[in-house]
């Protein structure tokens, strides 16, 4: 039985909405470490990030297919394509929100000096519960045609990194270390302000490389071990 648009629609919102609740349920894992001051994480929840992690690359890449074929197939229309290009859009950076909680997961096992960590989580906390707040509003007002959400997530973001950079100001002033390890505190965090930037960049040239073989090879790139597992199938 041939499949409808409407119903190929439907499917992939339905897919796009299970995908959103792996990347809101990473995101809950790992507030919940910095609420915890976590810094020796168990194991098991080391293993549900990674199977999470590797469900979130494999719906980056059934959804990436699903539109394709909604729009080879379906003879979508044009309110209908502004939709299925603007989840195309949202896919991609919530899969790269995925990846952020999995480097985050990194760092916090990595984390050296405690007493440092332990000053630094009030504003870790604070950036963290912002960001999710951030994540729930921008995805619902894509699901709900909420602009009021969306206007208010990009009028906030400017807010929250605002509020972020004092906070973490305040934190180190008010601390109790000695002057000369208040300065080096404050030329890590813009040292690694920059580093961030520059990585992001690099990242960004690397999708624009990754898309350009997709779009001349038809080949995936960002995750070739699960796309060759959706091939086999």
């Amino acid at each position: 039985m041939a499949i409808t648009k409407d119903n190929a629609l439907h499917s992939l919102l339905s897919h796009f909405n299970e995908m959103v609740e792996l990347v809101m349920r990473q995101l809950e894992i790992v507030n919940k470490l910095l609420v915890d001051g976590t810094t020796n994480i168990p194991t098991e929840i080391q293993q549900e990030i990674e199977q999470n992690e590797n469900r979130i690359d494999g719906y980056d890449i059934s959804l990436s297919n699903e539109i394709i074929d909604i729009i080879a197939l379906q003879n979508p229309v044009a309110s209908d394509i502004r939709k299925i290009m603007s989840a195309y859009q949202m896919i991609s950076n919530l899969e790269r929100i995925g990846d952020q909680v999995k480097n985050i997961d990194k760092f916090l096992s990595r984390i050296e000096d405690k007493t440092v960590f332990e000053h630094m989580l009030p504003v870790l906390s604070n950036m963290m519960a912002s960001s999710i707040l951030m994540v729930k509003r921008s995805v619902s007002a894509f699901v709900n045609d909420d602009n009021d959400a969306a206007v208010w997530t990009i009028k906030n973001d400017d807010v929250v990194d605002d509020i972020n950079h004092k906070l973490i100001k305040d934190t180190i002033k008010n601390s109790h270390y000695p002057e000369e390890t208040r300065h080096l505190l404050f030329t890590f965090i813009n040292l690694n302000g920059i580093i961030s930037n520059i990585e992001r960049i690099a990242d960004h040239a690397t999708n624009i490389a990754e898309a350009s073989i997709y779009t001349n090879m038809g080949e995936n790139l960002r995750h070739p071990k699960i796309a060759k597992n959706e091939e086999d199938k």
